[in-house]
């Protein structure tokens, strides 16, 4: 069972999003926590928006006081509604939310059917409830669920114990071309991904780019890749390096092949449906575009936005650290297409640059130009340390050290060796003339 746990402060937009559900026949509400039942079994929006009321109208400094708790048990397992009500319970309790007002939604407009439990952190009081280490938390109570009901485990990737652990590139620190090697070498081995754009979104997050060349060779078609770094803005900061450098898995025969078979094993992961799921959410309850991308990586969720010169989205890219894959919004439904953020957050941006250019006007700045927000990685690329509690899986350091590429490039030490007879034979030249 997979459990997605979104913490924001747009309660109604959480509560709406079920109640949706609900008017289209895909849901039910299976329990209600301290929350009076109304005589008809119905309920809408802002009644059961007014019964936490009093919960948020005493809230002292929570900024994020509502949570929005996901339950996801295979789609082979079959969970009855009962049991759904004693899993939800027992997890709520153990979580500490046990005496709070809570609202269990069962969904089934997708195979898996699940369950969505929205809630708020704080107590009577305004105090917030104690929350750390939530998310491992969370995990030990699905593994334990699991056995209890007899349900899938919910499978991780494999590890070996000599994984590496990641780190972006810094193009000022020097050793580029093994700062990159030590990212595009190992990264294939822990995460799925379907394009080349899926692949480049994953190796923004490390300041990496990668462009494809096409050219001759004896008259033949061919086609390569090159990496570059990049700065804080996005932009191209080194010398392109080849492919062939990194080994035969950075290059772009195999990386095709490494696409063929994500995209055949991506069909039938079920974590589809789950992330698909949590992103309509988060676009229902966020205020904006960084509200967003926020809210999603708070669950092990990076959202990539790629934008042209004109600043259209023409690629939306959502990276789940937790199964590792990587997905174009359009793959996983046509409401999370770029056309879609793009018409969303338009309108929104118009705003804010309006907004934007008043204040500059009135603080004589003189900054000008487009700024482009850098993806951050996320923590859970540190997924060798997992003696360590990743509480609110926030961007705290990647920790470890990248490791160095091992042996000579004698394809660059013949290139530099070349250069070096063709200036001594220049000299010489010159010495006779």
């Amino acid at each position: 069972m997979i459990a997605k746990i979104g913490k924001g402060e747009n309660l109604y937009g959480a509560i709406s999003y079920n109640q949706k559900k609900i008017d289209s026949e895909n849901g039910q509400v299976l329990l209600l926590n301290r929350i009076p039942e109304t005589l008809d079994n119905t309920y809408s929006t802002s009644y059961l928006h007014q019964c936490f009321e009093p919960y948020l109208s005493t809230n002292i400094r929570t900024e994020k006081p509502v949570r929005h708790i996901s339950l996801n048990p295979d789609p082979a397992d079959r969970v009855s509604d009962g049991q759904f009500v004693e899993m939800a319970q027992e997890y709520m309790e153990r979580m500490g939310y046990g005496n709070q007002p809570y609202i269990v939604f069962k969904h089934t407009d997708i195979e898996r059917t699940h369950i969505h439990i929205v809630t708020v952190c704080v107590g009577l009081d305004g105090k917030k409830l104690p929350d750390s280490y939530d998310h491992p938390r969370s995990m030990a109570i699905c593994r334990d669920l699991e056995q209890t009901y007899n349900l899938i485990p919910a499978t991780e990737k494999q590890r070996t114990g000599n994984e590496q652990v990641f780190r972006p590139v810094d193009y000022r620190a020097g050793d580029v071309k093994s700062q990159i090697a030590s990212v595009v070498r190992h990264l294939p081995k822990y995460y799925g991904y379907a394009s080349l754009g899926a692949y480049n979104a994953l190796l923004s997050l490390f300041n990496i780019t990668a462009e494809e060349v096409k050219g001759e060779l004896h008259g033949q078609p061919k086609n390569g890749l090159v990496y570059f770094a990049l700065n804080e803005q996005g932009e191209k900061a080194s010398n392109p390096f080849k492919a062939s450098l990194f080994g035969k898995q950075a290059g772009l025969d195999e990386l095709q092949n490494q696409f063929a078979q994500a995209k055949e094993k991506m069909k039938a992961d079920p974590v589809r449906a789950v992330l698909k799921s949590t992103i309509e959410l988060a676009m229902h309850t966020a205020t904006n575009e960084a509200d967003f991308k926020k809210q999603l990586l708070e669950q092990g969720i990076n959202a990539v936005v790629r934008r042209n010169d004109e600043g259209r989205i023409y690629g939306m890219t959502f990276i789940d650290h937790e199964s590792r894959t990587v997905w174009n919004g359009s793959a996983l439904g046509k409401n999370l297409s770029a056309n879609v953020f793009n018409d969303w957050w338009n309108g929104q941006a118009v705003g804010q640059r309006q907004e934007t250019e008043k204040a500059t006007a009135q603080n004589q700045s003189s900054t000008t130009g487009n700024t482009v927000e850098k993806e951050e990685a996320h923590a859970l690329f540190n997924f060798l340390n997992k003696e360590q509690q990743t509480d609110d899986l926030l961007i705290d350091g990647l920790g470890g050290l990248l490791p160095e590429a091992q042996g000579e490039d004698y394809e660059e030490q013949e290139f530099a060796n070349r250069m070096k007879k063709k200036k001594k034979r220049n000299s010489r030249h010159l010495r006779a003339n």
